[in-house]
């Protein structure tokens, strides 16, 4: 059971992580450039290969 919180929290930390300003990285808060590569992924690019 505590694994199963352990993953269900990690997840949630991934999670909120991803839910900040697009203009912005989410872990650092640094601001992205206009040519930013970041700024053309979508949340489905990062998936694991099911």
């Amino acid at each position: 059971m505590k694994r199963i919180s352990a993953l269900a929290l990690l997840l949630a930390l991934f999670g909120f992580a991803g839910c900040t300003d697009p203009d912005h990285y989410p872990i650092s808060g640094q601001e992205c450039g206009p040519d930013d590569p970041v700024k053309d992924l979508s949340p489905s690019d990062c998936l694991p290969p099911v």
